[in-house]
């Protein structure tokens, strides 16, 4: 016997830009995390110990990530010693995991009520910190045939044939976007504000998005994977698709995601947790997708997760009011609402992760809230979020709103 699982509740830190002065580089992943099930327990009046599970992706999972994050924040939260965890790792796409491994569990009656999400700080746990053999053994690296994410979207840009104008204008685009929601309040709903460690400020927005840009500012950024390229990148990307011929380098930093940090959570329930807590669910959950591809033209895999969630679904492209992608690189943006005939009116209307930052775990838990907050906001019915990660794995999520 299968239930529906539902979506009770999607909070989120800011995004606080990944450097050592960043706004929320002064707390680790776990004060992220304690903080949002405080707020979580408070906003819903729940009592942690009706938890069944406490899930979260991390997509490094160590230093100040290491040790099963999922089970030491709660403790640290307070919560009774009788609460499970379990981190998860699926790349980029870990937090949006952690939420699918909950629903299914939720769906196969393991589990009434599971706390979800994920965590990334990237100011205090830095990209490939962990010394991983996928970018440090020469072996693996060319068996497998991954290359740095930058390349990866230099790649398909030369495929596909994008010219570094159309590129800019994408870049141009998210930001204003991002912009434009921030002004009108669009992230309130789901937002908890986290103030600094000695109380004298507080973060209370994404702090990377950056109204002031310009088209003619983007076009002056020198392309930001050239080097890369040249210290044996192109030759590993160009041994698998040698009818490239070369790689044409067109993504800059302002038309690549930034890094970010930050956490977010989601409360997955049956109807039954719904009932005892006195809760209306947000959204139904209608299925879920993981796809992969080849390692070198990696981050097109979440736009196969979201075709094949689409179909899972029994629905069409067309009956999806809101699409939430992880913008990795405007070229796979791009290649996205061309080959899915997704508009700009259903695509990232309020911008994304190169505008406002990209939290590698968290970025999942991200995009959902802003996707069930997209959704009331229009008065849309079904949504996908979805997310490519590295050596080319692909995950999706469509919801229902429940009206």
């Amino acid at each position: 016997m299968t239930h529906d699982a539902f979506i009770y509740e999607a909070i989120r830190t800011p995004r606080g830009k990944a450097t050592p002065t960043g706004g929320l580089a002064q707390h680790s992943s776990i004060d992220l995390v304690v903080l949002l099930l405080q707020e979580l327990a408070k906003r819903v009046d729940l009592d942690p110990a009706g938890v069944d599970d406490v899930v979260l992706g991390a997509a490094r999972q160590h230093f100040d990530q290491g040790s099963n994050i999922a089970r030491v924040a709660p403790l640290m939260a307070g919560w009774p010693e009788s609460v499970p965890g379990a981190t998860i790792s699926r790349a980029c796409a870990s937090g949006l995991e952690a939420l699918n491994t909950a629903v299914a569990r939720v769906k196969a009656d393991d589990a009434s009520l599971i706390v979800s999400g994920g965590v990334e700080s990237l100011s205090r746990v830095p990209m490939f910190s962990e010394n991983s053999p996928l970018w440090n053994d020469p072996e693996v690296i060319n068996t497998v045939g991954a290359v740095h994410m930058g390349i990866a979207a230099d790649v398909v840009a030369t495929q596909e044939g994008f010219q570094r104008e159309e590129l800019d204008a994408f870049g141009l685009r998210t930001q204003q976007l991002a912009a434009q929601a921030q002004a009108d309040g669009r992230f309130a709903r789901s937002l908890v504000p986290v103030p600094s460690k000695d109380g004298s400020s507080v973060l209370d927005r994404d702090e990377q998005v950056r109204p002031q840009t310009t088209l003619e500012q983007l076009a002056a950024l020198e392309p930001a994977f050239v080097e890369r390229g040249a210290d044996g990148q192109d030759v590993i990307a160009l041994s698998r698709f040698p009818e490239v011929g070369a790689i044409r380098h067109l993504h800059t930093r302002g038309t690549s995601p930034s890094l970010a940090d930050g956490a977010g959570l989601i409360l997955v329930g049956d109807e039954a947790a719904g009932q005892r807590l006195g809760l209306r669910p947000r959204a139904r959950v209608v299925a879920s997708a993981a796809r992969a591809v080849n390692p070198v033209q990696m981050l097109t895999a979440g736009q196969d997760a979201t075709a094949a969630v689409v179909e899972k679904a029994g629905l069409s492209l067309d009956d999806i009011d809101r699409f939430e992608f992880a913008e990795a690189f405007s070229a796979l943006c791009l290649r996205f609402q061309r080959d899915l005939k997704v508009g700009d009116d259903r695509f990232n209307v309020n911008g994304g992760t190169i505008a406002v930052g990209h939290a590698f775990g968290a970025t999942g838990p991200f995009l959902v809230a802003n996707l069930i907050d997209e959704l009331e906001r229009c008065g849309g019915r079904y949504g996908v979020a979805s997310i490519s990660g590295a050596a080319g794995i692909g995950v999706a999520t469509l919801v229902e709103r429940v009206q």
